[in-house]
């Protein structure tokens, strides 16, 4: 065991060596091309900030995955086989599910690309991961759903694919709130594979997490007038949101593996990622409820509530990633003793009750100061 905590550290070590070597780069290019992130009414920065810094992902997460593998696989394998046949094919649809969603963000952050188009190309990740055979076939008693026909798992996974790639690039909106949810889900996934005896899948979670790292010191740390800060712009939230969804769906199919544990395997695989899908939910609804389109942007997501409390982004961030940590380690808690239904219930209700909380302080601010600070 020992030995894959050393891989898991080289290979955070190497990723974040690769981000760190690229990031400059393209912070290079990008003020040279004068490419940078459209300063509008919704957005919360000055200044001019390249949005290109997911194209870094990528090839960092690449090449220290492949590495890694290619090292154990050529000169450490022995005994037990280091990945079977059906975890190749599940690699080789992931990276063309990659390679086809990094492109699309890339286009998107240069050109722009319209959502219906966004879609399809997700629809299209979905179905990758169906065909390579990685799906969702179980709900481990949510909604009381045990085992399902393959065509509802097979609907559902590429449902489930889509609406987490949203919900991590529509939570991207204040500086490192997307990459350091991404961080904190990303280490809790390396956990529970390391547990299972799953060392490829935390191995690929430790390449995304490295690379991560000096993408958040720049995103946070960084200042527009030194020319060293940076957003990931789609490009980054869609990678690693596609990276989230094969990382939790690869934790609720355990299972199939071998891996038993005593905690519910449905709550384990979405508590990393609950805040940015149940804020999704909030803001699609709040939209609809306001009649705007519920795809267009906005500034009614969680951290613009916090915003309008007169937090700031410090603050704001650190809270959200706060109460990150403290749902994930209560549900992986609860998990043990309740049933999914009832953990995912009352997960709505306290998400329900503190935002209900949040608009009335909010209003009570707005009262004081005399001014509209969240609509």
């Amino acid at each position: 065991m020992s030995y894959w905590i050393f891989n898991y550290i080289i290979i955070i070590v190497a990723a974040t060596l690769l981000a760190s070597l690229i990031i400059p780069k393209i912070l290079l290019i990008a003020f040279r091309c004068n490419l940078y992130d459209a300063i509008d009414d919704r957005k919360i920065h000055t200044g001019v900030i390249p949005r290109l810094g997911g194209i870094s992902f990528l090839p960092s997460i690449g090449v220290a995955f492949c590495l890694a593998v290619g090292v154990n696989l050529r000169f450490f394998e022995t005994g037990a086989p280091f990945m079977s046949l059906i975890e190749e094919a599940q690699l080789l649809f992931l990276a063309a599910a990659l390679l086809m969603i990094y492109l699309l963000g890339i286009a998107d952050d240069l050109i722009g690309v319209r959502y219906r188009a966004k879609f399809l190309f997700q629809i299209a990740g979905g179905i990758f991961f169906v065909v390579s055979g990685l799906w969702v076939w179980n709900l481990y008693g949510f909604l009381w759903i045990g085992e399902m026909p393959s065509w509802v798992g097979w609907l559902l996974t590429i449902f489930f694919v889509v609406y987490v790639l949203n919900a991590i690039n529509f939570i991207d909106g204040i500086d490192g709130l997307a990459s350091g949810l991404s961080i904190v889900a990303l280490a809790f996934y390396s956990f529970i594979f390391y547990l299972a005896g799953e060392f490829v899948p935390m191995l690929l979670a430790g390449a995304s997490l490295g690379t991560l790292l000096p993408f958040y010191y720049y995103n946070v740390f960084g200042k527009a007038s030194t020319h060293n800060k940076i957003f990931m712009g789609d490009t980054g939230s869609l990678t690693i949101g596609i990276i989230l969804c094969f990382l939790s769906i690869k934790v609720a199919d355990l299972p199939a593996r071998g891996f038993e544990p005593d905690f519910n395997l449905f709550i384990i695989a979405i508590a990393p990622i609950i805040i940015p899908c149940f804020d999704v939910v909030r803001v699609v609804l709040h939209r609809l409820r306001k009649g705007t389109h519920p795809f267009l942007p906005d500034k009614s997501h969680i951290h613009h509530k916090l915003l309008a409390l007169g937090l700031g982004q410090t603050r704001s961030l650190v809270l959200i990633l706060m109460a990150d940590a403290i749902i994930i380690a209560l549900n992986f808690v609860a998990s043990a003793h309740f049933g999914a239904t009832w953990i995912v219930a009352a997960d709505v209700v306290i998400w329900t009750c503190g935002n209900i909380y949040l608009t009335s302080l909010i209003r009570k601010r707005e009262k004081r100061i005399g001014q509209t600070l969240y609509k």
